[in-house]
């Protein structure tokens, strides 16, 4: 007995531990056949039939399906798809497409008002139809007026049209989602309209928010020919056209746009409604320019520099041509191991500039 004794704690040790390894085993088991099941693909509802429903799955292919019994299912459900068969089997909650979600910007943008130089009157108007429905809705609603849906930027390139959309995220605490017009124009039929639907859906869920699509040139211009690339990106348009009627309710959701052709958009998306204001930014006059200037080097050290006689010898120049002026300046002034940048390296740059032609300068 008293051998039997000595070893009962050791014994129980054992058995603790071979108890720990079983249930480790179990977890390993299980996990294996989890990760051995087959992978199933992901599809959208368009369409439900009964105990069927017409899926598109994310190649662009579109099926005729059943559904799992039980399974609650309606359109525009992301849905999990079995191999083979393609049957319905699971709906999966909350999943918002990743592409859209990605446009969002968690965090906002550091440009502010004060970063932007002579475009005061352009700030003024952006302020009036942006910041004064998402930060004061109420004075809107007191005097019985709807909000205006949209703002359009038109100008040349480098004008800061871009830069604009920027400073009214940072200046707003609205949820920022930014799209490149060229992102909407997918190969697929019915992609685009689905990825501005859910983008819009995107901006409503996080409303007030912005939806800036730059170069929107590229999906919304006037509806020529009938290939069917040109009916794909007629069909995305027309979603765009639709989502800004807002016939599910835009309160909150403000439309910005971009571009540097307005005269190839189509009429449809310019009437008042959608765009309630186009607003022209123009290449800077001598004034703006100084403007321009006095903001892109207040935090330069200058030397010997008269701002005044760059801005007289800079026409024609846009706002990403004065800050390339004065970034290759201070490069320039560094390589020599100066301390300060002097008018001297701005005059060698703007000689070098000016001798380019347009075609050439890759700054712009």
């Amino acid at each position: 007995m008293g051998e039997v004794e000595a070893v009962s704690p050791e014994f129980k040790a054992l058995l603790d531990q071979n108890q720990r390894l079983y249930r480790a085993y179990i977890e390993a088991k299980k996990e294996l056949e989890r990760l051995k099941r087959p992978p199933l693909m992901v599809g959208r509802v368009l369409e439900v039939l009964g105990d069927r429903a017409i899926v598109r799955n994310f190649n662009g292919m579109v099926f005729l399906v059943n559904i799992s019994k039980g399974l609650e299912v309606k359109v525009g459900d992301t849905v999990g798809l079995a191999q083979g068969s393609l049957a319905v089997v699971e709906v999966i909650p909350g999943l918002w497409d990743v592409r859209a979600r990605a446009k969002m910007l968690v965090e906002r943008p550091s440009v502010s008002y004060e970063d932007i130089g002579g475009l005061d009157d352009v700030i003024e108007e952006i302020k009036e139809v942006v910041e004064l429905q998402l930060k004061h809705p109420e004075r809107l609603r007191e005097l019985g007026v709807d909000p205006p849906k949209g703002i359009l930027l038109h100008g040349p390139p480098g004008t800061g049209k871009t830069l604009l959309a920027k400073a009214v995220a940072h200046e707003t605490d609205a949820t920022f989602i930014h799209v490149v017009g060229s992102e909407l124009v997918k190969k697929y039929i019915g992609e685009g309209a689905e990825l501005v639907r859910e983008i819009f859906e995107l901006a409503r869920e996080n409303r007030p928010s912005i939806i800036f699509i730059d170069e929107i040139d590229a999906v919304a211009g006037v509806r020529t020919g009938d290939t069917s690339g040109e009916r794909e990106v007629n069909r995305t348009l027309l979603q765009i056209l639709a989502e800004m009627d807002g016939f599910r309710g835009n309160e909150g959701v403000v439309v910005m746009a971009a571009t540097n052709r307005v005269d190839l958009l189509d009429p449809a998306i310019l009437r008042p409604g959608r765009f309630d204001r186009i607003i022209h930014v123009p290449l800077p006059d001598e004034k703006r320019r100084l403007d321009i200037l006095r903001v892109i080097t207040r935090k330069m050290k200058l030397g010997d520099v008269d701002l005044e006689e760059i801005a007289r010898k800079t026409e024609g120049f846009s706002g990403a041509m004065l800050k390339h002026l004065c970034t290759e300046a201070g490069l320039r002034a560094a390589r020599k191991g100066k301390k300060t940048v002097d008018m001297e390296e701005f005059l060698e740059v703007l000689g070098e500039m000016r001798g380019k032609k347009p075609e050439d300068r890759m700054f712009g």
